[in-house]
């Protein structure tokens, strides 16, 4: 495949929706044949516990527009995803799902929206076929995230989306180990809009996101990208000491106006245990952000590949 040809890249992270790989590429297909693109569709096997790689195999084995990666452990989507972006070639680039709740039609109105001048058009999912606990915390999180980093996040987009190769490229340069990628592209900026998609359901199996997943990346990306907390545990810390000053005070006073009054043991190792937690919730703020520094002062790779088909380079 000669990469100056190639209009669009499709990249694809894939774990634990084999079943769809067949139906998704022929949807792919028949969008982008109709639209009469130069394409190639980057599938990115993230060690899936269900062998997708043998589905992926046999679709870039009847088609050299498909690649494939495989890489060699699971690194997360994200990561995922990152991959495929540095290996695609397209002048324009779009990320989506493989679970088909991403319908592949919807590419046409995005490859319609982009050329009025936009760099990044993200599909904005309408009538989602989530349940509700997992839109509640979705939005829940993203009002968080919007509160630690002072910007505004719409929690009905995800992956799915068109941007240009500058903005990829853009992209492609942040190398930090904690990563996102609609948090990261809202970062750089550039023209950006969005439409609204209505979501399918899921072609199989559920979402490998589970609570303690999500609870993790949230952690990781407010961390990583915002001092709030730090300045949170500060500010609490001085009203703390501020409090417990004005109460020791009064213990003085108290005691000089009543000298009868005994000293209360209680309160005295309420207040050593309160302390002693909040010390901990504060050196472990801290920790979190020392932790940061020390995955990314190591400097690996975010990923590690196995094994290509029909990459550039295989022959």
């Amino acid at each position: 495949m000669d990469e100056h040809k190639v209009a669009v890249s499709i990249v694809i992270p894939v774990y634990g929706c084999r079943a769809a790989l067949p139906e998704l590429y022929r949807r792919l297909v028949s969008v982008l044949e109709q639209l009469g693109l130069t394409f190639e569709i980057i599938f990115v096997d993230d060690c899936c516990p269900q062998d997708s790689w043998s589905e992926i195999r046999e679709i870039c084995l009847v088609d050299n527009r498909v690649i494939g990666l495989r890489l060699s452990r699971n690194f997360g989507q994200i990561r995922a995803i990152t991959s495929g972006l540095d290996t695609s070639v397209g002048d324009w680039v779009i990320v989506m799902d493989c679970d088909l709740q991403d319908p592949p039609e919807a590419i046409a109105d995005l490859w319609t929206k982009i050329h009025e001048g936009w760099d990044v058009v993200f599909a904005r999912r309408v009538k989602r076929k989530d349940t509700g606990l997992t839109m509640a915390l979705s939005r829940s999180f993203y009002k968080t995230y919007d509160w630690f980093t002072d910007g505004t996040y719409d929690p009905t987009i995800a992956n799915f989306s068109i941007a240009s190769r500058k903005v990829i490229d853009s992209y492609c340069s942040l190398r930090e180990q904690n990563r996102g990628y609609v948090t990261f592209i809202r970062w750089l900026g550039f023209r950006q809009t969005s439409i609204d998609v209505e979501s399918e359901k899921r072609y199989e199996g559920k979402s490998s996101y589970t609570m303690r997943r999500k609870v993790r990346m949230a952690f990781e990306l407010i961390t990583s990208q915002s001092t709030k907390p730090l300045k949170i545990a500060v500010c609490l810390g001085l009203l703390l000491a501020a409090l417990a000053f004005l109460y020791l005070l009064f213990l003085v006073i108290q005691k000089y106006v009543n000298p009868e009054i005994a000293i209360g043991w209680t309160s005295m190792i309420g207040a050593v245990f309160l302390m002693g937690g909040l010390n901990l919730s504060f050196i472990g703020v801290v920790g979190l952000y020392v932790g940061n520094i020390f995955e990314e002062v190591k400097q690996r790779p975010l990923y590690v590949i196995a094994e290509t088909i029909n990459a550039k380079g295989d022959g």
